[in-house]
């Protein structure tokens, strides 16, 4: 039986980017129970309010829900418990660095994955925006949107539309 070479998303946190500038992103595993994954292949994941924390010298992932599985017996699994992250250690003790040296600095999951047949789930080093940072966010990316679409009719070479 072969393995998906293939990396399957899963859930986006589309909300994070918005709300946290992203410094550095890490790939970790995490420990699902049986049908915890089946209900990840159907997709009914949710990363709106997870964080990650470091708990007795590990990473664990809080709030992240994952909906019951719908023909799961009794050995379904709680929808929101925490789950332990895998990571090597040198990387635990990095992020585990940057988190205490301050500056408002916290673990978000970005998206969650299938990879060669693995839960991935990709987190992001990221620091909190503000209100007025989070508008200038916005206007840049419709800036550059704008350029894009005009370089694309010079290209192309159409006229502007008149107004």
């Amino acid at each position: 039986m072969s393995r998906d070479t293939e990396r399957k998303l899963v859930a986006s946190n589309k909300k994070a980017r918005h709300d946290y500038t992203i410094l550095k992103t890490y790939e970790a595993g995490i420990v699902l129970a049986g049908t915890e994954v089946k209900s990840l292949r159907e997709g009914r994941v949710s990363l709106v309010d997870a964080f990650a924390q470091e708990r007795d010298g590990e990473i664990m992932l809080y709030g992240l829900h994952i909906a019951e599985y719908g023909y799961g017996t009794w050995t379904n699994h709680q929808p929101r418990r925490t789950r332990k992250l895998l990571l090597h250690r040198v990387e635990i003790a990095r992020i585990l660095e940057k988190l205490r040296e301050g500056g408002g600095l916290t673990l978000v999951p970005l998206s969650m994955y299938f990879a060669d047949g693995w839960a991935k789930v990709e987190l992001g080093l990221a620091r909190g925006r503000k209100s007025y940072d989070k508008r200038q966010a916005i206007a840049e990316r419709d800036a550059n949107r704008e350029i894009a679409r005009e370089l694309g009719r010079r290209l192309k070479g159409a006229r502007r539309p008149t107004r």
